[in-house]
């Protein structure tokens, strides 16, 4: 391979990294390393300048990573969100009758499955990190398909809270990976409308999922209906479990489908990025960053804050509607359609609003999608018991807040560096998650329903509360970057070329070019 002297793109270059001080310390870290290393040399030797990569050669790349990767996180997705709200369904066809649940038991099911992820949130990613992604994804979704399909045999309270706790940590890699399949094939620019593609699917979820209820519930067998709900959706996510297995790439440098050329342009692409790739040693210094790291438990905050809402909605949102329906169990499957398609909506303007701004709008875009659900969350509170129009599209309103959630999902992917950092990061924001999952539903008191004014006054809280921490968010990226331009003046950073830090592994506060996007 032919060396270009004046380009900053070589291995040799790559490589002097660790002769140079590089963060306040003067702690060197590796340079990163993995088993396709020849070929992210080739990319940057060939396309180690902005604009070598043509226009409509990148746009064609796009459309074909497009056509690839989003279809099966977003079917996935699908059936990830159907998975978690398919106790909901079950809740309206007889399972709290036929399992004889008494008191708290279904709020206990209901945050159940989130301790099984609390528990493998943070192992989960660290072992991803060590394993391809897709392959180790596409085993922890058929082993939680799996466990829900088994979920149909249950006959009592524990053994259906023991399989939804296994069920938890096979499904806690999953938003992970999600994320960081994402940030390995797109630009920090490109990672908004992306993230917004596949998560959208959750709200195609809460619709399928009405659907799915509305079929199941016509069903006539052997079985109780709520059992037909777990067989079914468990089958159907087995299924796309094993065409992830074959289809879903583990690396750009292997991803099947794409000519050599298309691969070192991939690689490419993703210099601009400087958030790192493909690295599978865990890196200590990496963990001490991360623990120390402010952000890391604003992050924690926020995953908290913003699950309280989701936690609730859910589990709980069937038998909102059913007490607005007068308990038409039919009725109420069908009314779970326009929540999920609104929420499509919701997430689909966030990222085109997003697209239109100008940079470093995202946090804006987050907190203005607050306001339709905190809206939401008032009128249904403030509006007559007997205004049950007016409460059902209240509570619609108050899916907003998912947008908010998706776009800073990218805000996330997009300002951590360092692949352990990355992990650690990532399995943070849904350890908080997990936590406010866990406590949502105990906000919905029995005795409380149809209105459930402690639940809707839960959401209204965190979401008051995960409005302000957008804002906190984006004034602490800011002082963040003037901070990094004050080092680097002083001399603290060791000026070092883009392509040199494009693939070392580097954590955002060690990369003297990374700049934080908010």
């Amino acid at each position: 391979m032919s060396r270009v002297e004046t380009k900053p793109s070589s291995a040799e270059e790559i490589e002097m990294i660790d002769e140079n001080k590089v963060g306040v310390s003067g702690d060197v870290p590796q340079v990163a390393t993995n088993h396709y290393a020849d070929i992210y040399y080739e990319a940057l030797e060939k396309y180690g300048e902005d604009g070598s990569i043509p226009k409509d050669a990148e746009k064609k790349l796009k459309r074909k990573l497009d056509m690839r990767i989003l279809p099966l996180l977003g079917v996935c997705y699908f059936f990830y969100y159907t998975d978690k709200t398919t106790l909901s369904y079950a809740a309206i066809f007889g399972l709290q009758t036929d399992l004889g649940l008494v008191g708290t038991q279904y709020s206990w099911l209901s945050s159940a499955f989130y301790f099984g992820w609390l528990v493998w949130a943070i192992p989960s990613n660290l072992i991803m990190q060590r394993l391809p992604p897709a392959y180790y994804l596409a085993v922890n979704i058929f082993m939680w398909s799996t466990l829900l399909m088994i979920q149909a045999v249950s006959q009592n309270f524990i053994t259906l809270m023991v399989l939804r706790i296994l069920s938890g940590a096979f499904e806690a890699i999953a938003d992970p990976a999600f994320m960081l399949i994402t940030s390995m094939y797109y630009t920090r620019e490109e990672q908004p409308s992306r993230i917004s593609f596949w998560y959208a699917f959750n709200g195609l979820g809460v619709a399928g999922g009405g659907m799915l209820g509305f079929a199941i519930g016509h069903i006539k067998g052997a079985l109780a209906s709520w059992r037909y709900e777990f067989l079914i959706v468990g089958a159907l996510s087995a299924s796309w479990a094993i065409l992830m297995f074959f289809f879903l790439p583990n690396s750009p440098a292997t991803f099947l489908g794409f000519t050599h050329e298309e691969k070192l342009m991939i690689i490419g692409r993703m210099r601009r990025n400087q958030t790192g790739i493909e690295n599978r040693q865990i890196k200590w210094d990496q963990v001490k960053e991360t623990v120390l790291d402010y952000k890391t438990w604003m992050y924690f905050l926020l995953g908290f804050i913003c699950n309280i809402p989701n936690g609730g909605i859910s589990n709980f949102s069937t038998l909102v509607i059913k007490g607005l329906v007068h308990g038409n169990t039919l009725y109420t499957s069908l009314l779970g359609i326009p929540q999920g398609v609104l929420v499509v909506i919701w997430i689909a303007a966030g990222a085109l609003i997003n697209e239109r701004l100008p940079s470093n709008s995202r946090t804006w875009v987050s907190a203005l999608f607050m306001l339709p659900t905190i809206a939401g969350a008032l009128g249904f509170l403030c509006a007559p018991t007997d205004a049950y129009v007016g409460r059902l599209i209240c509570f619609y309103l108050t899916g907003s807040y998912q947008a908010s959630f998706v776009i800073f999902l990218s805000v996330i992917t997009s300002n951590t560096a360092g692949q352990t950092k990355k992990m650690l990061v990532s399995g943070t924001i849904w350890f908080g998650a997990c936590v406010g999952n866990i406590a949502s539903p105990f906000f919905y008191k029995t005795d409380q329903a149809p209105t459930y004014h402690l639940g809707i006054g839960s959401l209204l809280v965190a979401n008051c509360l995960e409005l302000g921490l957008f804002i906190a968010f984006r004034y602490a990226f800011i002082w963040e970057n003037k901070k990094k331009q004050r080092r680097l003046a002083n001399g603290e950073f060791s000026q070092q070329s883009i392509n040199a830090t494009a693939f070392a592994d580097l954590t955002d506060k060690q990369n003297p070019n990374f700049v934080y996007l908010y």
